[in-house]
């Protein structure tokens, strides 16, 4: 399994890409992969083959609309383990009430 962090970027559309993030977010959500949005990106959690194909689509996607898009993307690869899209923020929660 992997978590995978992505940020799609349209060049030349202004400062605020809210609305391609949007679109973004529809191609994880139609993937049916667990994901969380956050200010600067967007983790989603599966298999690697199905991340990258996710990370493709959203590319794919924004480019629709803008002749250059750029993709900073983080991968995390931890044979066997699921979950871990929460795990790890909840085990530092815990370690933070200690």
């Amino acid at each position: 399994m992997v978590l995978l962090e992505l940020s799609v970027t349209p060049l030349g559309k202004g400062e605020s890409v809210s609305a391609y993030v949007a679109q973004c977010v529809e191609v994880i959500q139609a993937s049916g992969l667990p994901y969380e949005l956050h200010a600067m990106g967007t983790i989603v959690e599966g298999e690697l083959a199905e991340a990258l194909l996710v990370m493709q689509r959203c590319i794919e996607r924004v480019a629709q609309s803008s002749d250059r898009v750029t993709c900073a993307a983080k991968l995390d690869y931890r044979a066997g383990t699921a979950g871990r899209i929460h795990s790890k923020v909840a085990s530092v929660q815990q370690k933070l009430s200690q």
